[in-house]
Parts: structure tokens; sequence; C-alpha cells
């Protein structure tokens, strides 16, 4: 069997990639990360400050990483991690000029299902090359015998993104786009999240690539800003942790109504780093399923680890200080490539 076989969102990890917040920037503000990132909270892109993040922030957040790695590695998991690339290098294409972003969170750019890994069309200019970041291990996985393509490139053109559209319809709709964040892996059922970061044509192509065995479900109306993973989070087949600020009866996916659904409760604030937050209090259950009875979650979400423990899943307690700066938590922050388990259809 290839390195790379993963069905769903928490049957027993064996493989995993965990990012890295070295040489992590604030791009270039373009019309991309405008639009995406910043519309709505600030009023121009000249206000958006852009450049490396602090050191402290790197530092802490590579300490706390290799934490991470070191307490999977003692679960048995194999942990693997990017590669070095110049974040500050200009990247340039017919159409735009711009910069790096970070390789802290692999989950956006790369989607494993099954033993097919994909490399996503992501919609951020600043991230267009950072699967080479992960080159080496793509290589290794396709050596081993798992299937490996890449999405369309997208020309992410300035009629692509429209910053002055409600939540939700800043990405427009002319080419497929998405980040592999906006998916959730349910066995032969997926989830694709239609927001500002994953179009319509995205989940057509991603339906017309995974074939008749899988059904794509898109989930519209449910998160209009980015990525799913602090919306909806699979903890074991038939049990799913909820938003209660997003999701609600009406807009639950059909095919997870027949779930037994955990409302997250009050999230601590853990605060940020610079100006603004890169993401809302929310990213405190944006957790990582090691098995179906074992998450890693923030430390400092007691009313979550307590939430967790009394429906059957136990906590192993970990902390990333910066998710809110640096938008993304364990979840964000790792790719799982291989669980063991087989696909299968969840119906309750």
């Amino acid at each position: 069997m290839g390195l790379v076989s993963v069905y769903n969102e928490w049957d027993p990890l064996e493989e995993i990639i965990v990012g890295t917040a070295v040489g992590a920037q604030v791009p270039r503000i373009d019309r991309s990360v405008f639009s995406v990132e910043y519309a709505g909270k600030y009023d121009s892109p000249d206000e958006v400050p852009s450049g490396p993040y602090p050191d402290r922030v790197i530092q802490e957040t590579e300490a706390e990483l290799q934490v991470l790695c070191d307490e999977l590695t003692k679960l048995g998991v194999t942990v693997r991690r990017p590669g070095e690339r110049n974040l500050a290098a200009e990247i340039t294409t017919p159409d735009w000029q711009t910069d790096g972003f970070h390789e802290y969170c692999p989950r956006d750019g790369l989607l494993a299902i099954g033993d097919l890994v994909i490399e996503t069309p992501m919609a951020l200019r600043a991230r267009f090359l950072e699967s080479l970041a992960y080159k080496d291990l793509l290589l290794e996985y396709f050596a081993s015998g798992a299937r490996w393509i890449s999405a369309p490139k997208p020309r992410l053109r300035d009629e692509m993104f429209e910053p002055t559209a409600p939540d939700g319809q800043r990405l427009q709709n002319f080419e497929p786009v998405f980040d592999a964040a906006n998916v959730l892996r349910f066995g032969t059922d997926v989830l694709y999240l239609v927001s500002d970061s994953g179009n319509e044509l995205g989940w057509q192509w991603l339906q017309a690539v995974l074939g008749q065995e899988y059904t794509v479900h898109p989930c519209r109306n449910l998160y209009s800003s980015t990525h799913v993973d602090s919306t909806i989070v699979p903890l074991r087949p038939g049990l799913v942790l909820v938003n209660p600020s997003r999701v609600n009866d009406d807009n639950m996916p059909a095919f997870l109504r027949s779930w037994e659904r955990l409302e997250a409760p009050e999230l601590v604030d853990i605060g940020f780093t610079g100006p603004r937050p890169h993401c809302s209090v929310w990213i405190g259950m944006n957790l990582l399923m090691v098995r179906p009875d074992l998450a890693v979650v923030d430390r400092r979400q007691n009313d979550l680890i307590r939430l967790l423990e009394k429906n059957g899943v136990d906590v192993l307690p970990l902390q990333l200080t910066h998710s809110r700066t640096l938008s993304g938590g364990f979840h964000c922050a790792t790719l799982d490539v291989r669980r063991s388990g087989s696909l299968q259809t969840y119906q309750f």
C-alpha cells in the first residue's frame, strides 16, 4: 500500500504533515489578499500592514509545533515537515506580481482523499507556488504508489475578486478556485464549503475528478468567509461538533442531519499580535482527531475539553499561542495523509 490513504477526518492517524512558521509573512496586499482576507475589516488595501511576522511569533510557534510533532511521534504517528522556501521572493505571472505567505497551513493547499493527493487551486495569489515546499514529499508519495495531480492553475486576474461584494460573494466564478480547507472528508460523502475561498466551479471540478465513488456536497449559506474547519468538525461516525453561531437547523448539510450534533461552548479568546486578528475566537475549535477517541485540542479551551470528554473523546491538550495571528489551529497546521481504515458510507 502507498503512503497516502485517508478517507475521513477521524480514523486512527498514521502519517501527517505538520507545517512551519519559518519565514511567515503577510504578503503584499493585492486584490486577491484584500478581497479574501481583509475586505470589510479595512477600508482600503493601503491600511493593511504587510511584511514578516514578529520574531517572537515565529519562534514561539515553531517551538509549539515541535511539541505537537513530538507528542504525535510518541503516539506512533509518522510526522513529516515541509521544505524551506524563500517567501520573500517575487512571484510573477503575465497578469500580476506578488510575494509569498507561509507554509504554516499545509491543510490549505493539499487535499488528500483515498490514495490521491490534489494540489488545489488556491484563492490567494501569494500561495500560487506554495506546493513547492512539499515537492520532495509529493515525489516520495508518488513513488510509493499514491496518485498525485494538480488542479488547473487559476489565472487569478483582477476580475476574479470583488472586494466590495458581500461576504461569500467576493470570489467570482470564472475558473475553478478553492482551498483544500474548504473540504471535509466523511467517507464517500465529501463536504465542500462554497465561500470566499471556494467557488462553484471548484466543487464541480472536484466532483468530476473524484468520480462516482464520491458525492461532493456543495454547502452554501453556511459560512461565507473562508474555510470550513472552525464551523463543522467531525469527531467520529455519527458525531459532529458545530459552531453554533454559524450552523443551524436550516443550513446544516443535509447528509449530516441524522448525525448527533454537539454545539461548541463559548470559547476563550486567546488574543493576537498586531492591530487585528486574522481569524475569530472560533479557531479554538479547530482541533485534530488522532483517532475517534482522542483529539488534539487547545489546552486553554476548558469548556470545550469538558464537552468532548463527556462525549467519549479524550483530549491531548497542547497550545498554539498565535493561532489567531497566523490564522490556523491544529487542524489547519496539519495535513493527515494516512489513516487506518477503508472507504465507507456513513448513514445514521
